[in-house]
């Protein structure tokens, strides 16, 4: 039972590791979208005449996608690189 138990908290301690892999980048991928969906909405019905904000606005929202787009294709890498050795 101690093997089960010992190989259940590694892979517990390898799926936190992932989890943890670029976080800097999500958070920063979050915030964001955040802030380009409040200019995209404070350009729309604030400013007059303001298609550059709106523009700005979906090119944040746009990189910040990119941002999480690019976090997934490493983090996938990081774990093909890194299996989950059983044996330890």
């Amino acid at each position: 039972m101690s093997g089960e138990a010992g190989a259940n908290s590694r892979k517990i301690a390898y799926i936190e590791q992932i989890r943890g892999l670029y976080r800097r980048e999500r958070t920063i991928g979050l915030v964001g979208c955040l802030l380009g969906v409040l200019l995209l909405v404070w350009a729309r019905y604030r400013m007059t005449d303001a298609t550059w904000a709106m523009w700005l606005a979906v090119g944040v929202i746009g990189a910040s996608w990119l941002l999480f787009a690019y976090v997934i294709f490493r983090r996938t890498a990081w774990v093909r690189a890194h299996p989950f050795d059983v044996n330890g």
